[in-house]
């Protein structure tokens, strides 16, 4: 058998992305078709809104959509720390029209205030569905599946799909010694697509079972974006594909993020695939409905100490 250029370089990609989800459940995406200027015009908008004094952020507090301002301490990713909070801030902006009134249950800054806000947010929320959409075709032709799997078995119709900014904040008080900006965790969804601003203190932990544990500082490179492997993907995967622990550091210096996490239609049900298990490999995981799993996934993380 002769393969094409073409086919050649979809080999390729399929092994890369095989062995990058294998051995460590993060990895750099280059030459998404996302122009760095729209990425660049995110951060900005973003720094725009967490500068704002805290009572114009908190009249858009987080509400039962999943949407709007998280403060700080607002969240605690691992529920082992002995800290209220991790020491971050946050908005959430999720798909549209998703509620039964058919009305935008997303937030929005006041436009006066923050002009160009929203258009900004929206556009890249689409560009970034868009390079979610295509890396998870890539994903399932790696997995030896149809390459539109996942939109054949209805994950991708009107997915759960959110785009996350994120502050850490510079300045820290006596209490917050020892603190995370993000605890330890792993993402919960399938794939997260995140954007980072080059400061450091990502870190990763490729062997998350193992004690004492190995953490590893994930380096920055201009115009790619950071993939990470969820939890909910490694259901899928019979634990083949692996979530990656992951934590941010607080190095006293600000740092912001912005993390598009892409998880299928709340009525999904995520079951073992049949490639990914035998009778030597049986699926170690029931079936669950993808909505269900993650809201006690999120109660968890959100739950008052």
């Amino acid at each position: 058998m002769v393969l094409t250029r073409e086919e050649m370089k979809l080999k390729q990609m399929e092994s890369e992305t095989f062995s990058a989800c294998v051995e460590y459940g993060f990895f750099y995406l280059i030459n998404h078709g996302i122009e760095d200027t729209l990425i660049w015009e995110v951060f900005r908008e973003s720094k725009k809104f967490f500068a704002l004094p805290p009572e114009e952020k908190m009249k858009l507090e987080h509400n039962d959509a999943h949407r709007g301002y998280t403060p700080i301490y607002a969240e605690t990713l691992d529920p082992s720390s002995e800290f209220k909070g991790d020491l971050k801030e946050s908005f959430y902006i999720g798909p549209n029209g998703g509620t039964s009134s058919g009305k935008d249950p997303n937030q929005w800054p006041l436009e006066e205030s923050l002009p160009s806000w929203r258009a900004t947010m929206e556009s890249y929320y689409e560009r970034v569905l868009a390079v979610g959409r295509r890396l998870l075709s890539l994903i399932a032709f790696a997995l030896n599946l149809d390459d539109q799997f996942f939109e054949k078995i209805g994950a991708l119709n009107s997915p759960m799909a959110f785009l996350r900014l994120l502050h850490y904040p510079g300045e820290l008080g006596a209490s917050d010694k020892g603190n995370y900006g993000a605890s330890a965790h792993s993402d919960y969804g399938m794939v997260t697509l995140l954007a980072t601003d080059g400061v450091p203190g990502l870190q990763i932990c490729r062997e998350k079972e193992k004690h004492p544990q190995l953490w590893e500082d994930v380096s920055h490179i201009d115009g790619a974006l950071i993939v990470n492997i969820g939890d909910m993907l490694e259901r899928w995967t019979n634990c083949i594909f692996r979530s990656t622990l992951h934590r941010v550091l607080v190095i006293g210096k600000e740092r912001y993020s912005v993390a598009f996490f892409l998880d299928p239609n709340y009525d999904c049900v995520v079951e073992c695939l049949e490639s990914c298990c035998s009778k030597t490999s049986p699926p170690r995981f029931p079936p669950i409905r993808s909505g269900d799993y993650l809201r006690e996934r999120l109660r968890v993380s959100y739950s008052s100490k």
